[in-house]
């Protein structure tokens, strides 16, 4: 696997940037906003450029519950 500078795998960046760009651009948003599975996301996001993998999604989806309860104890 490569990795970047930071250690990461470099899939792991193309989905942060895919974040990035999807709250920026339309065009990202609606290309996205019709995948109704982690598959076809993956899908999309090849499509779109972006290298991201089933993984990322999965350690993304972790990463967010392991922060939501930090949140909520804030509030």
């Amino acid at each position: 696997m490569v990795r970047g500078p930071d250690g990461r795998a470099m899939s792991w960046s193309e989905l942060e940037r895919l974040v990035e760009d999807a709250e920026a651009d339309t065009t990202v948003q609606r290309a996205l906003r019709h995948c109704r599975s982690q598959q076809e996301l993956v899908l999309a996001s090849r499509q779109l450029g972006y290298r991201i993998t089933r993984v990322d999604l999965l350690r993304a989806w972790q990463l967010h519950c392991r922060e939501q309860p930090l949140r909520q104890g804030r509030g």
